[in-house]
């Protein structure tokens, strides 16, 4: 086994952002090609990401924060995934 297959044990960056973009499609009653165009502005994007295809680690993050902003009240974020929390400044 090679050392980064060991040290990778948990979910990979490709599949947290399709197993929250897939629930949240389910949730919202929307296929993953709509939401692949709401979130990432390409219909195939998300498509790309599980077929293998590579995804920016900023592009990752606002996604992910953009999925918690928008989250269902009904629905409930994947316990695998690390929800994102967006934390404002305080104004001056």
């Amino acid at each position: 086994m090679r050392t980064h297959d060991r040290i990778l044990r948990g979910m990979m960056m490709r599949e947290q952002i399709i197993l929250v973009a897939d629930t949240f499609g389910a949730a919202s009653g929307i296929g993953r090609k709509r939401v692949s165009t709401i979130v990432l502005n390409r219909g195939s994007k998300l498509d790309d990401i599980a077929a293998g295809g590579d995804l920016m680690t900023g592009v990752f993050e606002r996604a992910l924060l953009w999925f918690s902003e928008n989250w269902p009240d009904d629905a409930t974020w994947p316990s695998e995934v690390p929800r994102p929390v967006y934390h404002r400044e305080a104004a001056e």
